[in-house]
C-alpha cells in the first residue's frame, strides 16, 4: 500500500494585512468540511497568530522542536474544529530566517507525520524573506491572497517575481479579498495577472474573490474562525467555492512530498 502523500498548499501575501491568516485559519475548517484531513502549519515563525484566530494556548511550539526539546509530533496541537495545527512562536527574532539546520530539522520531522494528512496548509509571512520563499517553493499549490490596494499589487506581483524568477514557480493561484464586487475582485486580478503574463511569462489562476464583511474583524476579536459564526454568510460561501476551485485543479503529488521538500531547501538555501 502506498503512503498518503498530503497536498501542500501554501497560502501567501506580498504584504501584511490582506486577511492571510483569516483566510487560511477559515478555508482549513472548509477543507475539513469537504472530508479532508488538515494539517496546518503557522509558518510566520517569529510572529505567531493561528494559535489566536483559532482560541487556543499552545504550550509547546516550533521553538521547542527546533531546539530539539521536542518532536513535531508532540507541539501538534487538535483543535475543536476538526483541524490539527502547528502553532509558531512569537517575539523571536532569530526565527524570522531559518538557518539550512533549522529548516532540515522541521523537513525530517515533518517526514514523521507526513502520511496522516490529505491536506497540508501554510500559513507564510508576509513579503520576500528566505522563509516564504522556502515554503512556497515546496508546495504544490501556492495562493496568493491580494487586495485592491496597489501596494498590494505591487507587493504580490514582487513576491510572484521571486518565486518564478529565483525558484522556478510557474503556477500561483490568485484569491483577491475584501471586495465590493465581483467587478473589483475580476478588475484586480486582471491587473497583477497583466503585469505577470507581460513581464514574467507567468498566466495566473483566479480561483475565486472573497466580499467584504465587518463581521469578520467581530470573529477575530472572539478568537473564533467566521466561518464557525456565521457559516451561511455570502463570505463562507464564496471560501467554500474556493476550496472547491483549489482541489479541483490537478497537481503532480510527487512533486510535494518530504523527499521534494528537503532536495528544495538544499538547492536554494543561499
Amino acid at each position: 500500500m502506498k503512503p498518503n502523500i498530503p497536498r501542500i498548499i501554501s497560502v501567501t501575501s506580498g504584504k501584511g494585512g490582506v486577511g492571510k491568516t483569516n483566510f487560511v485559519t477559515n478555508i482549513a475548517i472548509v477543507f475539513k468540511t469537504l472530508q479532508k484531513k488538515v494539517l496546518l502549519m503557522d509558518a510566520d515563525i517569529g510572529l505567531s497568530n493561528i494559535d489566536i484566530m483559532f482560541g487556543v494556548a499552545p504550550k509547546f511550539n516550533i521553538k521547542h522542536v527546533l531546539s530539539g526539546e521536542k518532536s513535531l509530533k508532540d507541539i501538534v496541537l487538535n483543535t475543536s474544529y476538526g483541524v490539527d495545527i502547528i502553532p509558531a512562536s512569537s517575539g523571536i527574532k532569530e526565527l524570522t530566517n531559518l538557518t539550512l539546520e533549522g529548516k532540515v530539522k522541521i523537513i525530517e520531522e515533518l517526514e514523521q507525520i507526513n502520511d496522516t494528512y490529505d491536506i497540508f496548509l501554510i500559513d507564510t509571512a508576509a513579503g520576500i524573506s528566505d522563509n516564504v520563499v522556502f515554503f512556497c517553493s515546496a508546495a504544490h499549490d501556492v495562493v496568493v491572497i491580494v487586495t485592491s490596494e496597489p501596494t498590494s499589487i505591487a507587493d504580490a506581483y514582487a513576491l510572484i517575481k521571486v518565486l518564478h524568477k529565483e525558484y522556478g514557480e510557474k503556477s500561483f493561484r490568485v484569491v483577491v479579498n475584501n471586495v465590493k464586487e465581483l467587478k473589483e475582485g475580476r478588475e484586480t486580478f486582471r491587473k497583477l495577472s497583466m503585469v505577470a503574463e507581460r513581464f514574467l511569462g507567468v498566466n495566473l489562476d483566479f480561483v475565486g474573490y472573497l466580499p467584504y464583511d465587518e463581521k469578520i474583524k467581530e470573529a477575530i476579536i472572539a478568537q473564533k474562525p467566521y466561518i464557525s459564526l456565521y457559516p451561511t454568510n455570502e463570505f463562507s460561501k464564496k471560501l467554500t467555492e474556493i476550496a472547491k476551485q483549489i482541489l479541483k485543479k490537478e497537481v503532480n503529488l510527487v512533486k510535494g512530498g518530504v523527499q521534494f521538500f528537503l532536495k528544495k531547501a538544499l538547492s536554494f538555501n543561499p
